[in-house]
C-alpha cells in the first residue's frame, strides 16, 4: 500500500505545484497560502482516507509532513495542476485544478502492495 507521506503529498495533493518558469510566477502566486487536501482511495490496496495540509508560497508547494518525501510540480495559470510524489520505490502521480478557494482531480500510484487509484479534493484556509 502507498506509505502515508507519498499519499500526502501527491495528494495534497495531488494539488500542488512548482512554477518551474519564472513567468508564471504572478499567476501561481494566487494560489499562494494554506490549503486542506483530502485523499480518497477508489480501487486498490491503499489506506480509505486521509487529510493533509500544505502552504504553497510563490507557486511551489511545501507539505510539513516531514520524512523522505519528494514532490515534484506545476499549477498552470488557469489553476491546472501536475504533480509527482515519491518514497523510495513508491510513487503517486495526481492530476486537477485549482481556483481560488477549491481544488479537485485524480490521482494514481504504486506501493509495495500493489497499484491504487482515487481522488482529491482541496480548500483554501
Amino acid at each position: 500500500m502507498i506509505s502515508h507521506s507519498i499519499r500526502a503529498a501527491a495528494l495534497a495533493t495531488g494539488f500542488a505545484a512548482a512554477i518551474s518558469c519564472a513567468g508564471l510566477s504572478a499567476h501561481a502566486a494566487s494560489f499562494d497560502g494554506p490549503w486542506s487536501v483530502l485523499v480518497v482511495t477508489r480501487a486498490g490496496p491503499c489506506d480509505q482516507a486521509y487529510r493533509y495540509g500544505v502552504t504553497i508560497v510563490r507557486g511551489q508547494v511545501y507539505y510539513a509532513g516531514g520524512g523522505p518525501v519528494s514532490l515534484t510540480g506545476r499549477v498552470s495559470p488557469s489553476g491546472g495542476v501536475t504533480v509527482r510524489v515519491s518514497s523510495g520505490p513508491q510513487y503517486a502521480i495526481g492530476t486537477g485544478r485549482l481556483s481560488r478557494t477549491t481544488g479537485s482531480g485524480s490521482w494514481r500510484g504504486q506501493g509495495p502492495s500493489g497499484a491504487c487509484v482515487g481522488v482529491w479534493s482541496a480548500t483554501r484556509g
